[in-house]
Parts: structure tokens; C-alpha cells; sequence
């Protein structure tokens, strides 16, 4: 009970506070269906309670604006602020996992080949140890959304309003890119993809199977990631694609071949019926 006995209007908060309680719970699921499963249910509930105390004490009814409009901004806006406060940590792994791309790409425009682990290491002023520990970071943090890229803020994945029809028809159009270009990665790294991040075995397991180490599976699975990416930006967002070297080498032209693979099963696609598209898939390393 919250006791405010030398306020008259004492009595209208603590209703109101009780009254909208389940709009706390509200926002908050609606937030923990966009956000990684390792963000705490409870700190955001408690940041959303926190924030509904405070708007009932702070509301003036005389300004006109209903009180549960009024609280839900507070409420949402509380939730966000817990969720950056938590963010900074995934902000600076995304920035190393981008120099790690940008690295991996140039050395293969170099090589006409899929860099090593120690090839990397070294060009990134580093030794293997230290550049397995940041890609297991990187693989910890990523949430691969089938609509964005690794990039993606906060602000964007949690928008106050529901989506609109067409970001409905551009959300299924993506899902349905996704799927398509996980089967037309190739074999291994399909395989990857498939049983880490859907299947959800261990890498250890992935690694037996294929008969290759624990950190060639952690490369596999960053290359196919890579992929997946490139071939999303490359059939929707065309200028997002990154740089994959030099002109011509041996690495950018699979790649081309890749993106042409996904492309012509697409087209396959439209030209059969389509079953319902799945509503959302998310892979978490």
C-alpha cells in the first residue's frame, strides 16, 4: 500500500497505481517478444512498476491526457532505459564483430580464400586465443533477427505502435528471403546453422559430426551469419551489402553465385503456391 496521508489525492494514485498494474505487465511482453532471452523479465517489470508509481504521483488530470496514455509513455519509455542501460556491453561486442568482418573480408579478397583463424589473429593484432574469446562473445550476443542485422538499435526492434500492413508484407518478405538462403548455403555450413541455432545442439556435438574442431565450427557458423546477411541486404537492401574484397577473386565470385542461388529460388517460389511463412524465427549464439 502506498500511504500518502497528507495528500489529499492520496487515495486516486494508489488506485491508479493498482488499477494499471497490468499495463506494466503488458508492455513488458510485448518487449521481452523482441529482445534477447538472456534480458531479465524482472528488472524490466520492476523499472515499468517503478515508472507507473512515478506517473501516478506526477499526473494532472487537468492537462486532458488520459492517465493510462500518459503512464504507458512513462512505461515504455522506463523499460527502454533499463534495456540501454544493459545494452552497452552487445554495443561494443557488435563493433568488434564488424572489424572482425571487415578483416575476414579483406583477407579473403587477398587470399582468393577463407582466411585461418591464425590469419586473422594476426591481422587483427591479436593472438588466436584472444580472437576465440571475441568471436564466442560475438556468437553469445548476436540475436540474428530474420528482419535486421546485428546493428540494429533497441529503438528500432521495439517500436511503440504495431506494425503497419506494409511493414507486415516487408517482414514476411524478408522471413521468406531468410529461409530460402539458409538452403542454398552450402552443405557444412547449412548444417551449422541448422543444428546451432535451431536444433540448439552444442558445438561440440556440430563439431564430432563434421569431424573438424570446436573453432572451425565458430568460424563456419560466423561465415554462414556473414552470408545470410549479405544475401538479405543483397536481394532487399542492395547498398547495405558489404564489401567482399577484391573484384573478381575467387571468393567474391561464390559469393555472387551464392546471392544468385538465393535469387533463382525465389523466383522458383513465386511461381509455386507458398505455404504460410513461419511468424518469426530467431537464432541466438
Amino acid at each position: 500500500m502506498i500511504e500518502s496521508p497528507a495528500d489529499p489525492q492520496g487515495n486516486d494514485t494508489e488506485q491508479r497505481i493498482i488499477g494499471h498494474m497490468p499495463l506494466v505487465g503488458h508492455i513488458v511482453r510485448e518487449t521481452m517478444s523482441r529482445v534477447p532471452s538472456h534480458v531479465s523479465r524482472d528488472d524490466l517489470v520492476s523499472a515499468g512498476l517503478t515508472a507507473l508509481v512515478q506517473a501516478a504521483q506526477a499526473y494532472d488530470e487537468s492537462r486532458g491526457v488520459p492517465f493510462e496514455r500518459y503512464a504507458a509513455t512513462r512505461i515504455r519509455g522506463a523499460v527502454l532505459d533499463g534495456l540501454r542501460a544493459i545494452d552497452w556491453a552487445s554495443r561494443s561486442v557488435r563493433r568488434r564483430a564488424r572489424d572482425l568482418d571487415d578483416t575476414r573480408s579483406r583477407l579473403a579478397g587477398m587470399l582468393g580464400r577463407n582466411p585461418t583463424a591464425a590469419e586473422v589473429a594476426s591481422a587483427a593484432g591479436m593472438s588466436e586465443q584472444e580472437l576465440k574469446a571475441n568471436e564466442d562473445d560475438i556468437a553469445r550476443a548476436q540475436v540474428l533477427s530474420l528482419q535486421a542485422s546485428t546493428t540494429t538499435s533497441l529503438d528500432e526492434l521495439l517500436p511503440a505502435r504495431a506494425p503497419s500492413p506494409e511493414a507486415m508484407v516487408e517482414h514476411k518478405e524478408q522471413l521468406t528471403y531468410l529461409v530460402e538462403a539458409i538452403k542454398e548455403l552450402p552443405e557444412r555450413l547449412r548444417i551449422v546453422v541448422e543444428d546451432y541455432f535451431f536444433a540448439e545442439r552444442p558445438m561440440a556435438d556440430i563439431a564430432a559430426d563434421l569431424g573438424v574442431t570446436d573453432s572451425r565450427v565458430s568460424q563456419m557458423r560466423a561465415e554462414a551469419l556473414r552470408l545470410l546477411r549479405d544475401a538479405l541486404n543483397h536481394a532487399l537492401e542492395p547498398s547495405m551489402v558489404s564489401d567482399a574484397g577484391k573484384p573478381g577473386g575467387c571468393a567474391n565470385r561464390r559469393r555472387e553465385a551464392y546471392f544468385a542461388a538465393v535469387a533463382a529460388r525465389h523466383a522458383e517460389g513465386l511461381r509455386r503456391p507458398r505455404q504460410a511463412a513461419p511468424n518469426r524465427i530467431d537464432a541466438v549464439g
